[in-house]
């Protein structure tokens, strides 16, 4: 016994998932912003696309956020080996894992996070290590409008970081860690993009906002920090913690 069940929130992607929980990340804040409320569950794995991703076994959270794309995006090899996946394949592989996802609980709930961009100066600089690589916005851009147009059609939630990552001026050198992954500043724009989708998502009963969601013992316990008048204890679930604030 370690508790009573909570909600799971599962983030399921590539790379941009995995190390989400590094480097003051969005995943790591996520865990943080649920503490007492949800379990944050990471399944990310470095250099997959939507192709593999179709294979993955799935469980039954109450939130997933489903990222895949920017491998995807990725032109295509002489070879054919590499992660590039062609945008009809990706829409459908995309379509596949919502209504798989869909098909799992009626009260599952499903956010999609598009294609964000990338610095293409430093990814320069990088290519030397990549044999033909080639990531360029314009592809990023096709794959996250297409992703976005897709959630239309089948009524997912969808953030579109394409454009959320962009709204600060030094988005290239602020937003990422080498061109790609996320920095601190590109992962805070992500949660904030998240529970924007969790605040406003108002024909979700029960509410998944952090804020909506009831906390873990909440109730007062003789055994919890004795007050500075010895006659109360101090319950830690209505005590403000100093990420609160930024997260309203």
């Amino acid at each position: 016994m370690v508790g009573p069940s909570r909600p799971q929130f599962v983030l399921f992607g590539s790379s941009i998932v995995q190390l989400s929980f590094g480097n003051g990340g969005w995943g790591s804040s996520l865990s943080e912003i649920y503490s007492r409320r949800a379990d944050v569950i990471l399944r990310g794995y470095y250099g997959w696309n939507s192709r593999r991703a179709v294979r993955d076994a799935s469980v039954q959270p109450s939130l997933v956020i489903v990222y895949f794309g920017g491998n995807d995006s990725m032109g295509p090899h002489s070879s054919g080996l590499g992660p590039h996946v062609p945008l009809p394949e990706y829409v459908e592989n995309m379509k596949k894992i919502a209504l798989h996802l869909k098909s799992l609980s009626k009260t599952l709930r499903i956010i999609f996070l598009s294609c964000p961009p990338v610095d293409e100066v430093r990814l320069l600089v990088h290519s030397a290590y990549f044999s033909e690589l080639v990531r360029t916005n314009e592809l990023c851009k096709k794959y996250s409008d297409a992703c976005i147009t897709l959630c239309k059609e089948l009524d997912i939630k969808v953030v579109d970081l394409y454009s959320a990552l962009q709204t600060i001026s030094d988005w290239e050198t602020a937003c990422f860690t080498d061109g790609i992954h996320l920095s601190a500043e590109g992962s805070k724009i992500v949660v904030k993009e998240i529970l924007k989708v969790l605040r406003e998502a108002t024909d979700w009963s029960p509410s998944l906002h952090w804020k909506s969601m009831p906390v873990e013992f909440a109730e007062d316990s003789p055994y919890d920090l004795v007050a500075a008048d010895g006659k109360r204890t101090l319950n830690p679930s209505t005590w403000n913690f100093h990420w609160e604030s930024q997260w309203d």
